[in-house]
């Protein structure tokens, strides 16, 4: 599975740490990616979307839906 947001395909990306002793370790830094249910046109999928994108609201969220019980008329 790919670590990359569906929407503005942000991945991983390379570099390296620098110890005291300047010793230089090649590391790789990952996207904050969260799974969250999202509306793609007209319909509800289970995205990954990394965070910067959930908070700008590039993210259409489906309506959340209440549940009413049913009333039954008892005679």
């Amino acid at each position: 599975m790919a670590r990359f947001c569906e929407y503005c395909e942000k991945g991983p990306t390379t570099g390296n740490l620098v110890s005291h002793s300047n010793i230089k370790t090649r590391t790789r830094w990952l996207p904050n990616l969260k799974k969250m249910k999202a509306v793609i046109n007209g319909d509800t999928q289970t995205v990954r979307v990394c965070t910067r994108c959930i908070r700008s609201g590039v993210i259409v969220r489906p309506v959340k839906r209440t549940y009413k019980p049913e009333t039954t008329q008892t005679a």
